[in-house]
């Protein structure tokens, strides 16, 4: 399967601390026409580094706020490290800037 993926950098820079949107095309196979969407590239509140979050839906449990994930590993959960792996580095590659941040 043949994806490409899409960062759509957070201009306004708010909320605080989101760098981006990512979105996942899918450019062949059964999805092929397809996106997912809802992936956001945050930087760590530590300041060390970015991190991702994956498409999700907001509930309410016991009274917390809390994020159901769309998108699990139906398996290895290992898998989702390469998602993110792959979000974070079309992110550094769209985003010339973004190496040079990390670096410094």
């Amino acid at each position: 399967m043949n994806i490409e993926v899409k960062i759509l950098r957070n201009e306004q820079s708010k909320p605080a601390g989101l760098l981006a949107d990512a979105e996942i095309h899918f450019l062949e196979g059964e999805l092929a026409g397809l996106k997912l969407v809802g992936f956001a590239i945050w930087e760590r509140r530590d300041g060390n580094g970015r991190r991702v979050t994956f498409p999700g839906r907001p509930l309410i449990v016991h009274g917390d706020k809390r994020s159901f994930e769309l998108l699990r590993a139906n398996g290895n959960p290992s898998v989702l490290n390469r998602v993110r792996d792959l979000v974070l580095k079309a992110y550094e590659e769209q985003v010339p800037e973004a190496v040079h941040a990390v670096s410094q």
